[in-house]
C-alpha cells in the first residue's frame, strides 16, 4: 500500500513539472527566472574573483612547449622591481589568456611576443641602473623639456606612474624624475 502510494505521489509531481509553461502561474515563471538571473549573476561573480589556479609545472599550453612556470620565472626575473602582488596579477591575466580557447592559434605568437616585451623592460632597467652621474644629469634634462610640453593631465598620470613604482627605473632615478615633475 505504501509503496503504491509513494508511486501516485512521483507521477503525480512528473505530471505536474511537465505542464506546459503557459500553465503555469506567470508570476511564479517571473521569479523561477528572477532567480535564475540571480545564480547566474552570482557564479559570474565568484568565478572573477578567483583568480585561475596555477597548473601543474608538467602541464605545458596547448600547442607550445612553455610552461606556466617558465613564464612565473621570467615575470619574476624581469619584473623585479614590482611587488610580489603586481607580478602575480601580470601573470594570473597571461594565464587567463594563454588557457582561453579563442587564443588558440596566437598562443605561440602571445608568448613570444610577451617574452620579447619582458626582456626589453629587463634590458631597459639593466640600462639605467648602470647609468653614471652624468648620463643621469643629462637624461634628467631631456625628462624636464619633455615634461614641459606635455599636457598638464598626462604629467600627473605619469607622476602616478612613478609614485606607485610600476616604471622599470631604479629607485633613485625614480625620485628625481618625480622631484622634476612636482617642480614643473
Amino acid at each position: 500500500m505504501g509503496l503504491r502510494i509513494v508511486r501516485w505521489v512521483f507521477c503525480f509531481w512528473l505530471s505536474v513539472g511537465a505542464a506546459p509553461a503557459h500553465a503555469l502561474d506567470p508570476m511564479l515563471m517571473f521569479l523561477l527566472s528572477a532567480a535564475r538571473e540571480m545564480v547566474v549573476a552570482a557564479a559570474a561573480r565568484a568565478e572573477k574573483a578567483e583568480p585561475a589556479p596555477l597548473p601543474p609545472a608538467a602541464i605545458r599550453y596547448p600547442g607550445t612547449l612553455v610552461e606556466p612556470q617558465q613564464l612565473l620565472r621570467l615575470i619574476d626575473e624581469c619584473f623585479t622591481y614590482l611587488s610580489q602582488a603586481q607580478r602575480r596579477e601580470i601573470f594570473d591575466s597571461l594565464h587567463a589568456a594563454l588557457t582561453d580557447p579563442k587564443n588558440a592559434a596566437v598562443r605561440g605568437s602571445m608568448i613570444d611576443y610577451f617574452a620579447a616585451r619582458a626582456m626589453a623592460v629587463r634590458a631597459a632597467q639593466e640600462r639605467l641602473t648602470r647609468l653614471s652621474a652624468p648620463d643621469k644629469d643629462r637624461l634628467l634634462t631631456e625628462f624636464r623639456v619633455t615634461i614641459a610640453a606635455m599636457p598638464a593631465d598626462e604629467a600627473a598620470q605619469l607622476a602616478v606612474l612613478l609614485r606607485q613604482g610600476v616604471l622599470p627605473v631604479p629607485s633613485d632615478l625614480n625620485e628625481r624624475l618625480l622631484a622634476a615633475l612636482d617642480a614643473r
